[in-house]
């Protein structure tokens, strides 16, 4: 992958997808541009133990969420697509009515007015018709929704494996090829 991918962490659970988003892009050799949110730091913090230093020592850049100036604020700085693991309903609202409050929301926006893949995994439920409509509002403006929904049929063992699997998942619209992928290989017999 030539073109670096945008990562956002919101704050909703779920951090440890985003940590592996991290990881498996790392392993892929992509360059990555990280912002975090302050209510995904904390988060973070309490789901992973991870503090934001050592969440940013898993990207090759990271960017304030106030930061205006950074790259990933300007459609002319090129990227692969964006991906928020995890993504908060507030997170979601603001993709699907163009707010851009901050460096992720701003990011996000930039990813889709230059039709770029973003990856939203809301990480809620259940769902009302309000964060229905803000998801197919999402979409229309070009958003892939991705909750994270364990694949049963993958032979997971454990939670790591879940989350692997599911990271995988997510990246696949980004034009990656996870090798932990465990894809869907139907009736093998005869």
């Amino acid at each position: 992958m030539s073109d670096p991918v945008v990562v956002g962490i919101s704050g909703a659970s779920g951090a440890a997808l985003g940590v592996r988003v991290l990881e498996l892009l790392r392993d892929a050799g992509a360059e990555t541009h990280l912002v975090i949110t302050d209510a995904g730091a904390q988060v973070a913090a309490l789901e992973t133990g991870l503090d934001p230093a050592t969440l940013s020592a898993l990207a090759a850049h990271t960017w304030d969420v106030a930061d205006f100036t950074a790259p990933i604020a300007s459609g002319t700085f090129s990227t692969a697509g964006m991906i928020v693991a995890p993504c908060a309903i507030r997170t979601l609202s603001a993709v699907s009515c163009c707010r851009s409050s901050n460096l992720l929301e701003r990011a996000a926006d930039v990813t889709l007015k230059e039709r770029r893949p973003l990856v939203l995994m809301v990480r809620e439920t259940p769902l009302h018709a309000g964060h229905l409509r803000q998801m197919l509002e999402a979409v229309q403006a070009g958003a892939t929704i991705m909750p994270p929904v364990p694949a049963f049929y993958a032979g997971l063992q454990s939670v790591e494996d879940l989350i692997s699997q599911t990271a995988a998942r997510a990246l696949v619209p980004l034009g990656l090829e996870p090798g932990v992928l465990r894809r869907w290989k139907g009736h093998e017999g005869g």
